[in-house]
């Protein structure tokens, strides 16, 4: 009985944290019947995944813009005008792609230090700022596709970060059929989280905080390594983990290593949490302004070469709608409105719930305009969810 009354004052502790993985579960097991397996087929997976990795990296960044108070709605078409700019320099001024993907991030991160500088020193309010730098990335898109459309990118390199997956380990004959490489960097994380989550748990005892029973301890460690190793057998039973995939996780790890293991993450999180108290306190806010809006404009690009890569083309349309998404990721995962709160980690859980939405529906053939309705009613959730747990911490 004190296993169970454990658990739930585990659960109740830790809503915030646990509320994203429990909706993202129940939205699979939803699908996972509905479609009769398609959804949880390893085809589906690997396209899934594929689908939000432009999504995520964006929803990263989102996040960061959030914690220290501030919004950005022109990372859509700055993601698809940066992926229009990669097509062009690949196709028209024949650069190579190692050329071309540094250029293209540079960029990405010159417009967001342009947008950070509207914000942190002209004072225009980061709506506005952005809402400017939608308007101009639109037409900027439309004005550089405008003689030939969609621009077709024939680079087979430039592509495969978009639909390629990582080799498999040659001449190991053992279960054929299954992508090797792919099962034993599952194992690596597994190791790896078990190593981490062991060494942060005598870190907190060291400094006298609070940490959970050992039975509790050991159910997370054992539900989270078996949830990681299904998921790499699955994505190994179809052509292993995607270049996408890889490029996500590197991501997520420096993000998450910056946000809780540095002082620039802890600045950041100042600021989000009192700008004024913060100020005093002798962080440079504008700094951390441009910092953290110079990232987003890097992932912003860095979108557009993962969208532009999967289509292998840039079109007129490209990234329409991404920071809808994005922004939605980043609230369903765990970020608060009020600034100072969210994880990088979580804005990707909140991302591949969204796109988990939007994949389940289509494969049951729901129409796009229930679709939105639907991910409406998740932010809202997701935005009601965040005010009830700060009204319960208070």
């Amino acid at each position: 009985m004190s296993f169970i009354k454990n658990i739930g004052k585990t659960v109740r502790d830790n809503i915030r944290d646990y509320g994203m993985f429990l909706a993202l579960f129940a939205i699979m097991i939803f699908f996972t019947i509905t479609t009769k397996g398609v959804f949880i087929s390893p085809r589906n997976i690997s396209n899934l995944i594929n689908q939000t990795g432009c999504i995520a990296v964006l929803a990263v960044g989102m996040t960061l813009v959030i914690v220290i108070r501030h919004i950005d709605l022109s990372v859509g078409f700055l993601a698809g005008f940066m992926g229009a700019i990669a097509a062009i320099a690949m196709v028209s001024w024949h650069f190579p792609v190692w050329v071309v993907i540094p250029m293209v991030l540079i960029l990405g991160i010159l417009a967001g230090l342009l947008i950070a500088f509207l914000v942190a020193k002209m004072g225009i309010p980061s709506f506005v700022a952005s809402l400017a730098g939608w308007l101009i990335y639109r037409g900027a898109l439309l004005l550089v596709t405008l003689k030939t459309g969609t621009i077709i990118i024939p680079n087979a390199t430039y592509n495969a970060i978009g639909n390629g997956y990582i080799p498999d380990l040659p001449g190991v004959g053992i279960l054929p059929g299954v992508h090797k490489l792919t099962l034993l960097l599952g194992i690596l994380a597994v190791v790896i989280f078990i190593i981490g989550d062991v060494r942060d748990r005598e870190k907190k005892k060291a400094y006298g905080f609070e940490v959970s029973t050992m039975d509790i301890f050991i159910m997370k460690i054992v539900f989270t390594a078996a949830l990681i190793m299904a998921v790499t057998w699955v994505m190994a039973g179809y052509n292993g983990l995607s270049w996408t995939f890889v490029i996500v996780l590197a991501v997520t790890f420096v993000y998450h290593f910056i946000t809780t293991q540095t002082v620039l993450g802890r600045y950041i999180y100042a600021v989000g949490g009192n700008p004024e108290a913060a100020e005093l306190s002798g962080i440079d806010v504008k700094k951390i302004t441009y910092i953290v809006f110079g990232s987003m404009g890097m992932l912003a690009a860095l979108s557009g070469i993962l969208y532009s890569s999967r289509l292998q083309s840039a079109t007129t349309i490209a990234g329409q709608l991404f920071e809808m998404d994005a922004i939605a990721a980043a609230y369903v995962g765990g970020v608060s409105a009020g600034g100072g709160v969210g994880r990088v980690t979580g804005s990707i859980i909140g991302a591949l719930v969204m796109m988990s939405l939007t994949n389940g529906m289509n494969l049951m053939g729901i129409d796009i305009s229930s679709q939105y309705i639907v991910k409406g009613v998740v932010l809202v959730l997701a935005v009601v969810f965040d005010v009830a747990t700060r009204n319960r911490g208070k």
